[in-house]
């Protein structure tokens, strides 16, 4: 396949388009650190296939070395007369780049490779520190802010010892599992996909749960499109919570790489009442451990409007990281 380059001033950063096959992409893929959901494969087949997109693959050179990647969905029509833009995520580095003087070259390249037209939408969600000098940046480039708030999210390094990941775990998170694990619950993990029991109730729940009490969440569209894309390679987990043979709780987790994400969960009043769901990211905690996963990704937190639910995940001793969120 030719080589598609465009160039950027500030650090001699281009990017090499959709120039590698599967494998090698997985390779570099492998070696960012923190690969987040959105900049996944699965993640992109699913939103390709759902929308109607396109996907391009975007290789990061800085001074003639690979430095990151980058993963756009695209959709035009009237040869992209009318065209869409989507960046969730990115860019993402490799280890040693990723600096200001970084960060503002690629700014600067994909400004001249797509600037802003009629005809065209941008979406884009940086993954950049939330900071003053980097909403400057992002201004100073055209992109307007689409949200008051950054985005905010917590990762578990799953490198450490388990030892010291039950070890790092607030002591009334670590004394409620204690507890929990006591409790006459059973725990089974499936992997079998969109058909399975376990992932057919706990989407059941999850959409009658959604719909009462009137909390943001991916509809039910969104997650079988994910479900059926990270199934394929047996890289979606369902845990359920079981007491007398009945479920009572259940998470749902979309494996990606070196990476994973806690996308949904769910718990009944029993299931509360067990604390099933501590007994559940624990246990994730070891089977993602075991297929090598090394960064988990608890989800989204908001402190303002799902205070609890972000208590929960604080207490369990991963790192908080805010980014800017989505801007246009």
């Amino acid at each position: 396949m030719l080589q598609k380059t465009h160039k950027s001033g500030q650090t001699n950063l281009s990017i090499q388009w959709n120039t590698l096959d599967a494998a090698g992409w997985q390779e570099r893929l492998s070696k960012v650190k923190r690969l987040n959901l959105l900049q996944s494969e699965a993640y992109l087949h699913a939103m390709a296939k759902l929308n109607q997109q396109r996907i391009s693959r975007g290789l990061i050179m800085v001074d003639g070395q690979e430095a990151g990647i980058c993963n756009l969905l695209e959709a035009g029509i009237f040869k992209n007369a009318i065209h869409g833009i989507i960046l969730d995520r990115g860019p993402l580095w490799f280890d040693g780049y990723g600096s200001p003087a970084h960060i503002e070259s690629f700014l600067k390249y994909f400004a001249q490779k797509y600037p802003k037209r009629l005809g065209r939408r941008i979406r884009f969600i940086p993954e950049f520190a939330d900071t003053p000098q980097m909403r400057q940046l992002m201004q100073s480039y055209g992109y307007k802010s689409g949200a008051a708030e950054g985005y905010e999210t917590i990762w578990l390094d799953l490198r450490q010892p388990i030892q010291t990941l039950r070890k790092n775990l607030n002591s009334k998170w670590r004394n409620k599992l204690n507890q929990s694990e006591r409790k006459p619950m059973e725990i089974i993990w499936s992997d079998a996909g969109t058909g399975s029991i376990n992932y057919k109730w706990l989407i059941a729940q999850y959409i009658h749960d959604k719909a009462t009490r009137k909390y943001n969440g991916p509809s039910y569209k969104i997650i079988k499109a994910l479900g059926d894309s990270f199934s394929r390679g047996k890289n979606m987990f369902v845990g359920c919570a079981l007491l007398d043979k009945q479920p009572i709780a259940g998470i749902l987790i979309f494996i990606h790489g070196s990476g994973a994400t806690y996308q949904i969960g769910y718990s009944s009043d029993k299931g509360r009442d067990n604390g099933a769901h501590y007994v559940l990211l624990w246990d994730a905690l070891e089977k993602l451990k075991e297929r090598g996963v090394r960064d988990f990704d608890l989800g989204g937190i908001n402190p303002h409007e799902a205070k609890g639910v972000s208590t929960f995940k604080k207490r369990m001793g991963g790192s908080i990281e805010k980014t800017l969120g989505l801007y246009h």
